[in-house]
């Protein structure tokens, strides 16, 4: 009984949340009512609340979490500056005289973005307002501009510094001390955000190459599809081009070298690091001369109400995460994914499917926050490494997030596209971009050690 007022849990959160109430107030309000169910059909132990406020006291204590406004502050300021359309210009008159430039342009710029940011919306729909038009002015297809700029855009999710690996490292290092707890190991190892942005580093820059590789076989393939920009429109000279290139890229990227490098050094943890990011985001804003209180004010507000949306669906998520587990719905977790056939390989398998599927209706914090931790502990039990399930997990939900007809980054792109582009061309832009995702996926299962060497060269 017990068990299947889990479930039914489980999938009433699912119709509500389709329903298109907000998410929080969803996931904590349909965990309190079927509580109360519970606790009237004597299925549930309402003193199971009592360990409500240890989990709420350690939300607000956690100094990882601490990490995310400042990172959002960071993107949010970066996004105002107009170092995406400085870097777009630059790339363009950099790339654009040879065929397939101007979208391998774009590619390095969205990654670019992808580890300034990391929000993959913000990135979405700055490359499709700033270089979508210019695309297609160009001759581009339509449908390999609409494909370049969701997957560049998308690359945030993988990317170090990932607003989605801080949170995974989160609750993985939690689900893995459960984990090892359960298989008495009494003193636990634990995963930290520094090892996924390690683990996530190199297949970050694999999916940056595939692109690449894939947009100069289609400008040989087909060449109209993806022309050269004629070199009599560029009024730079050699030197002036070079001089133009240094100054849009070097700020960034050593911004990019400050965050990521004093965390992977071990000189600072994910939230002091951030916070070099947050002033360095501001100093770049200041040299942009796009610095003023109208706009610290806006970045502000908007750092404030991501970061709230973000720790009340955490809120929510342990709350509802609280009732699934006083049903006792890990353990029938627990149980489903051991008989799987196949094993480790079944278990893993499975469990990918269900986040692909979810990732067409849930945000990638929702699937974080709610699915991880009850399908995590049982997976890092059967012997799965944490980085590389947390790698595997952040791409699984990037080409998620590609796939139509639900992805997000589709609708990102058409909410901004020009009327001419049709849905239809976007679904077709981004299918091989899908086809490369899966493709690293395999890699990545094939090949662990190109997710975990990293971390164990680093942190031993």
């Amino acid at each position: 009984m017990n068990e299947w007022m889990a479930l039914w849990l489980f999938l009433t959160v699912c119709l509500v949340l389709l329903a298109g109430f907000p998410v929080a107030f969803s996931l904590a309000g349909t965990a309190i009512l079927f509580s109360g169910i519970g606790i009237l059909t004597n299925t549930f132990n309402p003193g199971d609340f009592g360990f409500l406020s240890g989990r709420l006291f350690g939300i607000m204590t956690n100094e990882t979490l601490a990490a995310v406004p400042l990172f959002v502050f960071m993107g949010v300021m970066l996004e105002r500056s107009r170092v995406a359309e400085n870097l777009l210009d630059t790339m363009a008159m950099l790339f654009g005289s040879l065929p397939g430039g101007l979208g391998i342009s774009v590619t390095i710029v969205g990654m670019l973005l992808a580890a300034s940011t990391g929000i993959v919306g913000a990135t979405v729909v700055t490359m499709g307002l700033l270089s979508l038009p210019t695309m297609l002015r160009r001759g581009y297809s339509p449908a390999v501009s609409c494909g370049t700029i969701c997957a560049s855009g998308t690359l945030g999710q993988i990317i170090p510094p990932s607003i989605v690996l801080v949170l995974l490292g989160d609750v993985l290092s939690s689900a893995y001390q459960q984990a090892q707890l359960s298989l008495n190991i009494f003193s636990p190892e634990t995963v930290s955000v520094g090892d996924l942005f390690a683990g996530a580093l190199i297949p970050g820059l694999l999916l940056v190459f595939m692109y690449i590789v894939w947009l100069v076989l289609v400008s040989i393939i087909k060449p109209e599809a993806m022309p050269a920009i004629p070199a009599a429109e560029h009024t730079l000279n050699r030197r002036q081009l070079l001089l133009q290139t240094l100054h849009v890229l070097v700020p960034p990227t050593m911004l990019i070298f400050a965050v990521l490098g004093s965390i992977l050094a071990g000189l600072a943890t994910p939230t002091e690091a951030a916070s070099v990011g947050a002033v360095g985001a501001i100093l770049l804003a200041v040299g942009q001369r796009q610095f003023n209180m109208d706009i610290l004010r806006d970045v502000v507000r908007t750092t404030t109400r991501i970061s709230c949306m973000v720790f009340l669906i955490l809120i929510g998520a342990s709350i509802f995460s609280l009732v699934f587990r006083g049903f006792g719905g890990d353990d029938a977790v627990h149980r489903l994914l051991s008989s799987l056939p196949g094993g480790v390989f079944g278990a893993m398998l499975a469990v990918m499917v269900l986040m692909f599927l979810l990732g067409f209706v849930l945000d990638f914090i929702e699937i974080i926050f709610v699915i991880v931790p009850i399908v995590g502990p049982v997976l890092l039990t059967m012997g799965v490494d944490p980085v590389w399930l947390g790698v595997m997990i952040a791409i699984n939900l990037q080409t998620s997030f590609l796939t139509p007809p639900f992805g997000f980054s589709i609708f990102y792109l058409r909410g901004v596209a020009p009327a001419g582009v049709t849905t239809t061309q976007i679904y077709k832009g981004v299918l091989p971009f899908i086809v490369i995702q899966l493709l690293a996926l395999i890699i990545l299962s094939v090949w662990p050690l190109l997710v975990t060497w990293l971390p164990e060269i680093i942190y031993g």
